[in-house]
Formats: C-alpha cells, sequence, structure tokens
C-alpha cells in the first residue's frame, strides 16, 4: 500500500468484478470491508472513518437493483462533518439511485454520482469537509465489457489527509 505523509490515512480499494467477485477496502494497511469480514454486498459500499483519528465508525452495504433507496439516504444523512467516506460498487450500483441520493454522494466530493448507471464499476473517496476526493467510474458496455457484460475491477489508492477543523 503507498506510503503517506504523517497527517494522511493510506487507502487501497477495488470495486467488485462482474457480479462474482467482491469489492475490497483497506485503510492504513487493513481490510475493513471485504468478504471475509462478511460486510459487503451486491449495490455500494460504504466505509466511513472518523476523518481525524481514521477510526471506522461505519460501514454499509445497500443494494441497489432491489433494495431500498431510502435506507442508502439515511445512512447518508447521517454522515457527520469531519467524516472520509468511501465507496465500491458491486453488481449494479445505480438502478433504484434517486435525485436525492445522487445529490448527497455528489456532495461528499463525488462527480461520477449524477451519472452512476446499470452495473457501472466505481469507487470513491471524499467526505464531509473533507477537500480531497479520489474517484474512479466505469461505464458499463455490454459489447467491450470484460467479463461477458461486465466492465473490468477498478483498482484505486491514495492519501486521505486528515481532518482540520
Amino acid at each position: 500500500m503507498k506510503s503517506c505523509p504523517k497527517d494522511h490515512f493510506s487507502f487501497s480499494m477495488s470495486s467488485g468484478a462482474a457480479n462474482v467477485v467482491e469489492p475490497q477496502i483497506c485503510l492504513k494497511n487493513k481490510l475493513v470491508l471485504g468478504m471475509t469480514l462478511n460486510n459487503v454486498g451486491s449495490g455500494i459500499n460504504i466505509v466511513v472513518i472518523n476523518g481525524k483519528t481514521g477510526e471506522v465508525v461505519k460501514t454499509g452495504n445497500f443494494n441497489m437493483y432491489n433494495g431500498d433507496v431510502e435506507e442508502l439516504i439515511d445512512f447518508l444523512l447521517s454522515i457527520e462533518q469531519g467524516s472520509a467516506v468511501l465507496m465500491a460498487s458491486f453488481d449494479d450500483p445505480a438502478t433504484k439511485l434517486n435525485h436525492e441520493a445522487r445529490e448527497l454522494i455528489g456532495a461528499l466530493g463525488s462527480s461520477a454520482s449524477r451519472s452512476l448507471a446499470f452495473r457501472d464499476n466505481w469507487v470513491f473517496v471524499g467526505g464531509k469537509g473533507i477537500k480531497t476526493s479520489f474517484e474512479k467510474h466505469l461505464k458499463y458496455n455490454k459489447l467491450n465489457d470484460k467479463y461477458d457484460g461486465w466492465p473490468a475491477m477498478i483498482e484505486l489508492e491514495g492519501c486521505i489527509p486528515k481532518y482540520q477543523d
């Protein structure tokens, strides 16, 4: 994993691959979201961390194909100022996303949230009051996708600056 300055937290993450390989999110060289922790699923997978300490505050998984978008909205509204947020897609991150959910994700620093669509692959790091964001978005294209109608896995790593009041 990337070496970061003292006032930053390192992260490494990957989206899911097709509907077979689950996403993973690592923080400070430790797995915090993944299949072996049994805290990952189809849709949008989220880790919220305290922006000052780097400790995990909560995780969530929201099925955006046949789940309830209101659960995602409630989760997003509960994120406190100074929190960093890491999100990774698996299977379908967008079918149930409505305008409110897209805007809430956009307010965390995502530029792709407004254009996420069926089966897109996406990873994002941002937050409330966190000035730096990272994002990769790979559009679903049935004719050119790597895994027979599914986009390739996306990987992302970097350094999240500690939250400054």
